[in-house]
């Protein structure tokens, strides 16, 4: 039987405390994600590393993680991962985008990707899901609401041609995308923990990108709330490897 393998294309970089507490976030989407006898490759195209193109037919699959960079940045490395996914989308690969990797998505296929006009949305905060879940999800009992871990401050503000909403919050208009079936956008963090959500609210006071108010309010969300980690691992291993 081939061995599936799969690559995480790195948009983050990451801090001291997170390479020390859990390896690095590639480590935190792999360890979410991996499943015995698969090859995990991970690519830091933030640093840009990218996988050259006659490599990429061995990919099962993509995963585009988050990032402190804009999706609607000029970046040089932004610009070369807006086309290595529209040369994914042509091959018909799987691809998972978390956060900015799901705004990335929507941009490289053809919606805007703007910074929200309410702003800030950081907590663990509850979406609703459509009926129309691509086909790849139609075997889990997934129930109608869920609760996830956000950090962000851009949306998707229109979707792509043929791209359809399949997730929403009262916050975000779309917290979740398909394309097809083969192409899955998931604004909040699914692989995020706790702990993970706290140590960036501290840097996000650190660099003065939020003020004090905020983060105290971030913070209550997260001690009332409980993200429902299970489900979405459940959700994301079944739509990349169905």
């Amino acid at each position: 039987m081939e061995k599936k393998r799969f690559a995480v294309l790195l948009c983050a970089e990451d801090s001291e405390y997170v390479k020390k507490v859990y390896g690095g976030y590639s480590e935190v989407y792999v360890k979410m994600l991996a499943e015995e006898g698969e090859t995990w490759d991970v690519y830091k195209v933030a640093r840009g590393e990218f996988p050259k193109d006659h490599d990429l037919p061995l990919y099962h699959g993509f995963v585009i993680t988050g990032s402190s960079r804009d999706a609607h940045g000029d970046d040089q490395w932004v610009h070369h991962l807006l086309s290595l996914l529209r040369k994914l989308d042509s091959l018909n690969k799987k691809m998972l985008g978390i956060c900015f990797g799901h705004q990335i998505l929507g941009r490289a296929l053809g919606g805007k990707v703007i910074r929200s006009p309410s702003g800030w949305d950081i907590g663990v905060r509850t979406v609703t899901f459509s009926p129309s879940l691509p086909l790849a999800l139609s075997s889990i009992d997934l129930p109608s609401r869920l609760s996830i871990i956000e950090c962000h401050r851009e949306e998707i503000r229109e979707l792509p041609v043929k791209a359809e909403v399949i997730a929403w919050s009262d916050k975000t208009g779309i917290e979740m995308f398909r394309y097809g079936d083969h192409i899955m956008g998931i604004q909040g963090h699914p692989e995020y923990s706790k702990d993970i959500l706290l140590h960036l609210i501290d840097l996000l006071i650190q660099r003065d990108c939020i003020k004090d108010a905020l983060a105290v309010q971030a913070r209550e969300k997260i001690a009332k709330w409980e993200p429902d980690k299970e489900a979405w691992k459940s959700l994301c291993v079944s739509f990349l490897k169905g």
